[in-house]
């Protein structure tokens, strides 16, 4: 398997018969908290190197299929969970199960529901409009989370 496959698939997760996007979310946790724990900086290091890394991965993924957005890559979803995540922890990186949880289900929400800019920037070029709108959602998942964080942490 190539290295742009194993990448654009998150090691093999978006090859699940079932809801691969789902899966590529799910196997995005374990990495989420192995960045969690180096703190916020490297965090949001691995995040953009994982989005950078998505953008070339799934666009080449893509051209190899000849698919505009193939179902097997999942790294965008990888992308969007990170980002999600990490912006629901909030910069003092704050343990709370439930915030992680509201930001990873209101990402699989935003990622399918599309609304508005999320489902526009689709139409980008390659790997960029395969990564966008899941870093749209990521960013509207966080966003949802930090707005119910006061009814949640007090």
């Amino acid at each position: 398997m190539s290295p742009a496959r194993l990448l654009a698939t998150w090691f093999g997760c978006g090859y699940s018969k079932f809801a691969p996007g789902t899966v590529g979310t799910l196997g995005t946790l374990p990495f989420a908290y192995f960045l969690h724990t180096f703190g916020i900086v490297p965090y949001w290091v691995g995040t953009v190197l994982v989005t950078l890394a998505g953008v070339w991965a799934s666009g080449r993924v893509a051209t190899e299929l000849g698919v505009e957005d193939p179902q097997s890559v999942v790294i965008d979803e990888v992308s969007g969970t990170l980002i999600a995540i990490g912006i629901a922890s909030g910069l003092a990186f704050r343990e709370s199960f439930v915030l992680f949880g509201i930001a990873v289900l209101g990402f699989r929400l935003f990622d399918i529901w599309k609304p508005g800019p999320i489902d526009s920037v689709q139409s980008l070029p390659g790997g960029w409009g395969i990564m966008a709108d899941d870093v749209l959602a990521g960013i509207a998942a966080g966003l949802l989370a930090e707005a119910v964080s006061p009814l949640i942490l007090g």
